[in-house]
């Protein structure tokens, strides 16, 4: 967790002023477990928030400036509140100011603030840095206000902002498990009706590794556009025998092994054969946790990472590198990637005697197989969004 007193200290050197009327927010970072590329498609992904993410200062000003700067980045942005655009030059600022901008349209009005933003998150990495700045804001912003939005509608907001001002057409996953996340538990969400339900996850002698692979991947250039192409495509197809279906997740896996022969083309058929098999290991991913049988869920993870790389194609060099290497190690339940893939992160069930091995192996035979070095993060599960008690 961020240190709150330095980054008072820095809030006054960059503003002036005191921190008398000084408040601090804080959105996490997400991983998601297993779920993935299902949330656009209509179906279930299981995510979990971490102790990690978004801090955000905010103290009110007498005009109608915003005045965003970040401890992360040289970019620093002032704007009228009232005339909110996408500009490149602002950078990451953009993130902030849709958000500000999407809740203005839906009635909210705000005065001007100094915002000091401080991100624990790796940018690139997958682990939802943008969804935690978008969650934060809103979220902050909000309650200076003296109004409030409840978290799901938040996360709505977010994504919306997302899609519509920054230009990213992500699904919902990130800034719900952002705005709803609870310490210890994971989330299982179906992304299209928004139905979710805390799931206790116990890892017992285990403990959640992230790995990054410090392979940036810039989603809006990425090939994420081109997937989402090729499942509505695949819809378009099936619906010859299910005229009512408007996403993927809408089919059984019985269903689907039916009919997938109606869709002609063979890529667009393993894009659409990894979603409808990736939502049916989510509930089984769920079924398994509730048993107690984490080894099932590491063996879900690991079939989760091969669909990815064989149907999927979203993997890449780097992820397979380190997933490979991750299996490698005893102790080792699970490894997959997480994330839109093409660089970011991999997640691995690790038992906590093994840690320290699996990171000092996985970190050198990834460096062997690419040239990078890797970074580990041992994870615990947070909560979401909040307000923070800043020291007096």
């Amino acid at each position: 967790m961020a240190d709150l007193r330095l980054l008072t200290n820095k809030f006054t050197e960059t503003y002036g002023g005191t921190a008398e009327d000084l408040r601090v927010f804080h959105a996490p970072g997400r991983v998601n477990l297993i779920g993935e590329h299902t949330d656009y498609n209509g179906g279930y992904v299981f995510p979990a928030a971490l102790t990690f993410g978004t801090t955000m200062l905010i103290r009110k000003r007498n005009d109608k400036e915003l005045h965003f700067a970040s401890t992360n980045f040289p970019v620093t942005t002032v704007v009228n509140v009232d005339n909110l655009v996408y500009e490149e030059a602002h950078d990451w600022a953009n993130y902030p100011k849709g958000v500000i901008k999407h809740l203005q349209k839906r009635g909210f009005s705000f005065g001007g603030y100094d915002v000091l933003f401080h991100g624990e998150i790796p940018n690139g990495a997958g682990l939802s840095s943008s969804a935690s700045i978008e969650v934060v804001t809103g979220f902050g912003f909000l309650a200076m206000e003296g109004s409030s939005l409840d978290t799901v509608q938040l996360s709505l907001v977010a994504q919306e902002a997302e899609n519509q001002f920054i230009g990213v057409n992500s699904g919902i996953m990130d800034q719900f498990a952002v705005a709803n996340g609870r310490e210890n538990h994971a989330i299982l969400l179906m992304c299209d009706t928004l139905e979710y339900s805390l799931i206790p996850f116990d890892s017992k002698k285990y403990k959640i590794v992230i790995g990054n692979t410090n392979k940036r991947r810039g989603l809006v250039d990425s090939a994420y556009n081109e997937r989402r192409a090729q499942c509505e495509k695949a819809v378009e197809y099936l619906q010859g025998a299910f005229p009512e279906i408007k996403l993927l997740g809408q089919l059984t896996l019985e269903q689907f092994n039916e009919h997938k022969h109606l869709i002609p083309d063979e890529i667009v058929r393993n894009r659409a054969q990894h979603v409808v098999e990736e939502i049916d290991r989510v509930l089984k991913a769920v079924v398994a946790l509730k048993a107690d049988d984490l080894e099932q869920f590491g063996q879900l993870m690991n079939a989760s990472h091969d669909s990815l790389k064989d149907l999927y194609e979203v993997t890449g060099h780097e992820l397979d590198s380190m997933v490979f290497a991750a299996r490698t190690v005893p102790g080792v339940l699970g490894s997959r990637m997480t994330g839109a893939g093409f660089g970011g992160c991999t997640v691995s069930l690790v038992h906590e005697d093994k840690v320290d091995e699996f990171i000092e192996t996985v970190g050198a035979k990834y460096a062997e197989a690419t040239g990078l070095k890797a970074d580990f993060y041992v994870c615990t599960i947070g909560d979401g969004v909040k307000e923070m008690e800043r020291e007096a």
